[in-house]
């Protein structure tokens, strides 16, 4: 059986002004596939990121998301993706509840459906008795969880997560990727960025990038073999070093 293309790019660029911030990145990821996007804060993993969800336009090069087009098609796109933002997107005045609801109606959900998203979320979050409480004053883990919920209520079958894990501790990063391996069991493309290198192990392929060009794609397991290293943490860090060394001779 032929593998299906959720994000297909070719030589995408983005420019502000003389500085490129994404530089000829050919990609191909598939659907069902966790794919993961290493790079040092400036490497232009977010840049790339809201190129694909539609919020940016490139400056060059051709790009789809779920056979949509990047230039001409960008709110469809928008309609059809989960995007989770690196910084938190929800509102903290709002409660709970008030979240989903808002949130279902962006997605143009009837009110049945948001009821039922309502239900499914605070079983499976474990919200029940947060429903009520204004967003602010619930812990980092369940904020970030919630994001995510709200971020899925449409059923997406790609979602892009721009740095999930920041800021929580370990036992929801844990939650968060048995939820990421539910998603790609269903069938769903996550397309992940992540500054923990033990998380980048969990992906079936991932990409290094530095300074706007992808210098190293494949699965965990043949990049560690490639590079003769132990650990995808072992791996960057040479390939950024070799990178920084021929950069300046």
């Amino acid at each position: 059986m032929s593998k299906i293309l959720s994000v297909y790019t070719n030589k995408i660029t983005k420019k502000f002004g003389s500085f490129t911030a994404v530089d000829n990145v050919d990609l191909e990821v598939y659907q069902g596939e966790i794919f993961g996007f290493l790079g040092a804060n400036g490497a232009g993993k977010s840049t790339m990121i809201r190129m694909l969800c539609g919020l940016l336009t490139p400056s060059a090069g051709e790009a789809k998301v779920g056979g949509y087009d990047v230039y001409k098609e960008s709110e469809l796109i928008k309609k059809s993706i989960g995007y989770m933002s690196q910084k938190f997107s929800l509102y903290n005045d709002l409660t709970v509840a008030e979240n989903i609801d808002f949130y279902g109606g962006v997605y143009s959900l009837n009110k049945r459906n948001i009821q039922e998203k309502k239900g499914e979320i605070a079983v499976e979050l474990d919200l029940d008795r947060q429903m009520n409480r204004l967003t602010k004053d619930i812990p980092v883990g369940l904020k970030q969880k919630l994001a995510l919920a709200c971020a899925m209520l449409h059923d997406p079958g790609i979602i892009f997560l721009d740095e999930p894990t920041s800021g929580v501790d370990p036992k929801v990063r844990k939650d968060f990727w048995n939820i990421i391996y539910q998603l790609s069991e269903q069938g769903k493309t996550v397309f992940v960025t992540t500054h923990f290198m033990d998380e980048a192990e969990y992906c079936h392929r991932l990409s290094i990038m530095h300074q706007g060009k992808i210098i190293a794609l494949d699965s965990p397991q043949n990049l560690k073999k490639k590079n003769e290293e132990n650990s995808i943490n072992d791996v960057f860090i040479k390939l950024i070093r070799s990178q920084i060394d021929a950069d300046y001779q």
